[in-house]
């Protein structure tokens, strides 16, 4: 289960793991937070409003899925750009729900940074961790799915070779929240505990990618990689494992399934 804040995060971060693993058979799921109502709508000077934008990108969202050969969609229809006001209680019982009902034995999601900053995905990160929690909780009442321990958890880790590339597109990763500047930083190598071999899903990963024409059309940069330069990009896959029930250790590894028998 991908649990993200915005319609392309899936694209962006882990198509070339989403399409790898449908590839193989194994059932893939996103959890949605958003709609990702409040970003950009391609080149248009003003936005046509967060609910023809919410719509777009919901429809992006779906095809991009399809092409990645994800099972199955859910949203949680929390509004762009206010996940970080929602209340923690309400929404880590929604996802835990969620994860009761589709018994992921693997989750991957944002780390504590948010990739770049962004209070969204920094959001999904904490409240996504939190649900893990309570969907194994039998003292958590829910209707229908018994409690369930999801086995492994994974937050998405961007290293230097990534950054190098992404900056190339976007100049300087910078944010600015609460008056702060928020700089993107690449995730230190020894860190990474999983490095996945995506090179031949990268060219569906990128179409994937292009689906979310309302979010990717500023960026023509994006279209000028070279076919090496997208490798970087979607050809391989690094996460940090956060825990795991199966297995431990410093070897790394190739596989978010191992250690599950």
């Amino acid at each position: 289960m991908c649990i993200v804040a915005h319609p392309d995060d899936e694209s962006f971060g882990m198509g070339g793991t989403l399409a790898k693993y449908a590839s193989e058979g194994v059932e893939t799921t996103i959890l949605m937070a958003t709609r990702g109502e409040r970003g950009r709508f391609g080149l248009a000077a003003e936005s046509p409003g967060p609910e023809v934008v919410g719509a777009t990108r919901t429809q992006e969202l779906l095809a991009a899925a399809a092409l990645l050969g994800v099972s199955r969609v859910d949203f949680l229809n929390y509004m762009d750009a206010e996940l970080d006001q929602a209340a923690p209680g309400e929404i880590i019982a929604a996802i835990a729900r969620h994860i009761r009902q589709e018994k992921p034995q693997v989750v991957i999601t944002f780390g504590p940074e948010g990739g770049y900053g962004h209070p969204d995905h920094i959001a999904i990160s904490q409240f996504a961790t939190a649900a893990i929690v309570r969907a194994a909780d039998p003292t958590f009442e829910t209707s229908g799915a018994p409690p369930h321990s999801v086995l492994k958890l994974y937050y998405v880790a961007w290293p230097q070779s990534k950054w190098t590339v992404f900056q190339s597109v976007f100049k300087k990763l910078i944010s600015t929240v609460d008056g702060v500047q928020r700089v993107a930083t690449p995730c230190p190598d020894w860190q990474i505990t999983t490095r996945l071999d995506t090179t031949a899903h990268w060219p569906i990963a990128w179409e994937a990618i292009l689906c979310h024409k309302t979010q990717v059309a500023i960026y023509g940069n994006l279209e000028k990689l070279t076919p090496a330069q997208h490798r970087i990009l979607w050809g391989q896959q690094e996460y940090y494992r956060v825990f795991s029930l199966v297995n431990g250790g410093r070897n790394p590894e190739i596989d978010l399934f191992e250690g599950i028998g």
